[in-house]
């Protein structure tokens, strides 16, 4: 299972909301590539990098954090937020990323988001799927989408992809520990998908369940940041 620490950004500053709210902002540190660092020296390759201001604008705002991280440190990043432009995805590619996740353009322009997956790729191109009561959330959480989350991702597995990350915004900023059926229900409908579960990771413990469930990789956040989670405590879960 791999271990996915989360940078979000506001303003150049590494925050974390809770619920997805804007008015529950918390910030952590103002240097974003200090705490990519800091991953990187216990031994973990990847970084989820989220655009908070882009995903609120509907473009990337953060670029030069990417840029930033990237080139200072040998993480695999993958960036969300904002990109829903082909503008957009090329520019975070060239700052960088190595994986781009879309999750409001796959439902508001679901045929751009295939042509991303066919042009670049299902091993660059992440699935975004949040939830909001089984719901597809989009717009950085701020809209609900009736597209029941089962079957948002069956439409896409269709079309290649391989990676999914999938949120339970209820659970996101909160600790109070991951979705674990909803995670286990989508490994059963999908078992050749890589799913990475994100939110409310708080312990772990709760990295421990996950990895029963099968999901190929976790994102962590808030757990991390308010010290339930040790940074050096990781080691024992990298591949």
């Amino acid at each position: 299972m791999e271990i996915i620490p989360a940078i979000d950004i506001i303003g150049g500053q590494c925050v974390r909301l809770s619920q997805g709210d804007y008015k529950r902002k918390k910030t952590y540190s103002d240097d974003p590539l200090s705490i990519a660092k800091q991953f990187e020296d216990v031994g973990i390759r990847r970084l989820h990098l989220v655009d908070l201001d882009g995903a609120r604008m509907k473009k990337v705002v953060n670029l030069d954090v990417l840029q930033k991280i990237s080139q200072n440190t040998d993480l695999e990043i993958d960036f969300g937020g904002g990109v829903q432009s082909d503008e957009d995805l090329r520019n975070v590619f060239s700052a960088g990323a190595g994986m781009v996740t879309g999750g409001s353009i796959a439902v508001r322009e679901p045929e751009k988001f295939i042509v991303w997956l066919t042009t670049y790729g299902p091993e660059r191109i992440i699935l975004g799927a949040d939830v909001k009561d089984r719901n597809i959330a989009i717009g950085a959480w701020s809209e609900t989408s009736d597209q029941d989350i089962i079957e948002f991702i069956g439409h896409f597995r269709k079309k290649s992809v391989k990676f999914v990350i999938c949120t339970d915004v209820s659970r996101d900023g909160i600790l109070k520990g991951p979705a674990i059926d909803l995670y286990t229900e989508i490994i059963q409908n999908f078992p050749d998908i890589n799913l990475i579960a994100s939110g409310g990771v708080s312990s772990i413990r709760d990295l421990e369940k996950l990895a029963l469930t099968g999901v190929w990789g976790v994102i962590i956040g808030k757990a991390i940041y308010e010290g339930n989670i040790k940074v050096s405590d990781l080691k024992a879960f990298l591949i």
